[in-house]
């Protein structure tokens, strides 16, 4: 059985209690080899090929993978996951192999930090999916302390949408539980 991957932040979800599940069960698919990829793609409708997929990376390390409007904490079965976010898939030209084009940390549930960047990388990198090495469409997340609420930085506005306080801008990791 895999261990939980060390050095690695783990995120919970932050998300609208009415979209919690405490369910065990995941409706995410998790890929564990190219195979499982290609299966994954059967299943989908063909206009759903051209979108970017809903993914989770475990506490193991493991790739998850959704529907593009499906919710990440029903992907990861209501639990912890160490990263988060939207991932889109190309065929390298003439080849079998498989790149992820598009990866983001886009979940609203989880809120991952752009440090969730090594989980991805590590779970594409055991599959053999080729990869940027870097989030192709990074989100910034910040935790307002004077309302609590989550906030999606634009353009380096750090102030809340909810409450106009200003938002950290240097976060560290401790506002994670």
């Amino acid at each position: 059985m895999p261990e939980r991957q060390p050095g690695l932040e783990i995120y919970y979800y932050v998300g609208p209690p009415d979209i919690w599940t405490d369910s065990s069960e995941s409706t995410g698919f998790h890929v564990g080899d190219i195979g499982a990829l290609e299966e994954f793609f059967a299943a989908r409708e063909v206009d759903e090929l051209d979108e970017p997929f809903t993914y989770i990376v475990d506490i193991l390390g493991r790739l998850t993978l959704g529907p593009r409007r499906s919710e990440h904490i029903a992907c990861a079965g209501g639990r912890p996951v160490m990263a988060a976010g939207e991932i889109g898939f190309a065929r390298l030209e003439k080849s079998i192999h498989w790149s992820a084009e598009y990866i983001s940390n886009q979940s609203a549930g989880y809120c991952p930090g752009l440090n969730s960047w090594p989980a991805v990388a590590r779970a594409l990198d055991s599959i053999g999916i080729s990869h940027e090495n870097h989030y192709t469409n990074p989100i910034v997340f910040r935790k307002c302390a004077h309302c609590d609420g989550w906030n999606v930085v634009k353009e380096e506005f750090f102030v809340c949408s909810l409450c106009d306080s200003d938002l950290p801008v240097d976060s560290p990791g401790v506002y994670r539980a």
